[in-house]
């Protein structure tokens, strides 16, 4: 249930609404707005029906919930969500811009390919320490020795960086060195690793399965938040289906679709959706276009040299003329891509 408080409620009304939620072996979880406060109560659905919550003082209604998402959904946060990852602003008209190689090679690639997209415009480095791969005799990534890489040009450029974790024994590892966590899309349903995330308090990026429904996937959230972790950013990355002139079919529908059923940002990868580099500038713009808070982009300085995911990368220079492309069409839309703090670095190409 949803408990919406009367306007302009005092911090004491709000602690003794808290207080009484506890006192009935519920658990509240609390959204307060610029005039409205809203508690998200979730228990024991017997006791939610019979305990009289609308009597407490300080409540104005009380809203039951149908949807199965409830602390995803629009009617516990009926305002947009934004994030903040070291000063950089994510939903609410505020752009991520994510960027950099799929898989963690070596620091001076990374430290290359970073300068180019901070340089571009790019506000987030991304970069993979651990690869899930189809095949167990593909690059698996360089483990430790990656992030210690991702944080060290992260820091050097004043960039957060987001890497995907994959099991939950590995969360301590690299909670020590990333600003986000990646949850990727075969990991969309691994609950244990869901539920480990949601008791850290980095925010955490997660990927759509290849065959999830909206539904599946916020089904998916509400397991990160239940847990107490209420940043979570949503990311479309394309589901499988029986076109093969792409690597997966990119849905951009999901975006005013999840806008309208949730509060969380959602940003898009056309890199993998696609896995074409000639058709990812346009699907950029077209989720842009579609209302959504950010895109998620490979950038590699030499694709047929690359380790993971070459083909489906795009050059420096692809992506900053991309970026310009952005620039405008945010620009257009009322929308904000944030900059990273220090000043522009220079790095010739290789």
């Amino acid at each position: 249930m949803i408990i919406v408080l009367k306007p302009h409620s005092s911090p004491e009304v709000v602690a003794h609404v808290l207080e009484r939620i506890e006192a009935l072996g519920l658990t509240p979880h609390l959204s307060q707005g610029v005039s409205r406060t809203i508690i998200g109560v979730i228990g024991d659905e017997q006791k939610l029906q019979v305990e009289p919550l609308q009597a407490i003082p300080g409540v104005e209604q009380v809203v039951p919930i149908l949807k199965p998402y409830k602390l995803a959904s629009r009617e516990f946060h009926p305002e947009n969500s934004i994030f903040e990852v070291k000063g950089i602003k994510i939903g609410g008209g505020h752009l991520a811009m994510i960027a950099g190689p799929c898989a963690i090679e070596g620091e001076a690639l990374l430290y290359e390919v970073a300068v180019r997209v901070r340089d571009a415009g790019a506000n987030i480095l991304r970069g993979g320490a651990f690869k899930p791969r189809t095949s167990p005799y593909s690059f698996q990534g360089l483990g430790e020795d990656g992030l210690k890489i991702l944080r060290n040009v992260g820091d050097q450029l004043h960039m957060p960086v987001v890497t995907e974790v994959m099991d939950p024994r590995q969360i301590e590892l690299v909670s020590r060195y990333t600003d986000m966590f990646q949850i990727g899309a075969r990991n969309m349903q691994n609950f244990d690793l869901l539920k480990e995330i949601g008791k850290t308090r980095i925010p955490v990026l997660i990927k759509r399965g290849m065959s999830a429904t909206v539904k599946d996937l916020l089904m998916s959230v509400e397991y990160i938040l239940s847990q107490g972790n209420r940043e979570v950013i949503l990311c479309e990355r394309g589901i499988r289906t029986f076109e093969d002139s792409t690597r997966n079919t990119l849905d951009l529908s999901i975006v005013p679709n999840v806008k309208g059923l949730s509060h969380l940002p959602i940003i898009v990868d056309p890199s993998h959706a696609t896995g074409r580099p000639d058709l990812i500038p346009a699907m950029a713009m077209a989720a842009v276009a579609s209302g959504c808070d950010g895109v998620h982009i490979e950038v590699h300085s030499c694709p047929e040299k690359a380790l993971s995911d070459g083909p489906q990368a795009l050059v420096p220079d692809q992506y900053a003329r991309l970026m310009d492309e952005l620039r405008r069409l945010a620009e257009v839309m009322g929308k904000t891509i944030d900059v990273c703090e220090g000043e522009p670095v220079s790095c010739a190409p290789c």
